[in-house]
């Protein structure tokens, strides 16, 4: 037998073994480029009138922060909405918000017809900000300590399940380090 003819055989294992540890990596356990380290500096627009725009030394404080990145146009973001509005209404975290690579206009519309669960809205039409997180899509949700810095990462929709058992631990742990 020729060492050659082991050549496709081989490959075919290769592939083979990289398609099953990519079977087993869940897309919404994304580690964040930013995780402990402190926030890249932006200064956003206001998307709302009435409602601060947002900058990076906005972030951290006296609360934990939660940044949504959403769009107008993500179905996903329509669907964690509801869960945003209820998260907004807890006094322990502060919840902002960047609309990403969308129209101000259309962003502004369709927070006027949902509700605005965000103290903070800032515009990033040409999605440089977004880019300089880190944001491969919306939506996107960033936990951010007392410090400025981000702690974890969600990329998706947050559900009441997401929020129990992924993003709520991270809070009560910054909470209890504080």
């Amino acid at each position: 037998m020729r060492p050659f003819a082991l050549i496709p055989v081989a490959l075919f294992v290769a592939v083979s073994v990289a398609f099953g540890f990519g079977l087993k990596h869940d897309p919404h356990q994304l580690p964040s480029t930013l995780a402990d380290r402190p926030m890249p500096v932006f200064d956003l627009p206001p998307l709302v009138e009435g409602v601060d725009g947002l900058r990076s030394g906005d972030l951290g404080g006296s609360k934990v922060m939660l940044l949504n990145v959403f769009a107008s146009w993500c179905g996903g973001c329509r669907y964690e909405h509801p869960m945003l509005m209820k998260l907004s209404a807890e006094s322990r975290i502060e919840l902002v918000g960047i609309n990403w690579k969308d129209d101000p206009s259309t962003g502004a519309r369709w927070l006027a017809q949902y509700g605005n669960p965000y103290r903070m809205i800032g515009e990033d039409a040409s999605g440089r900000t977004g880019i300089d997180l880190g944001v491969t899509g919306v939506p996107e949700t960033f936990v951010v300590d007392y410090q400025g810095r981000v702690r974890y990462r969600h990329a998706g929709p947050i559900t009441p399940e997401i929020w129990k058992s992924a993003i709520e631990p991270v809070i009560a742990e910054i909470e209890k380090r504080s």
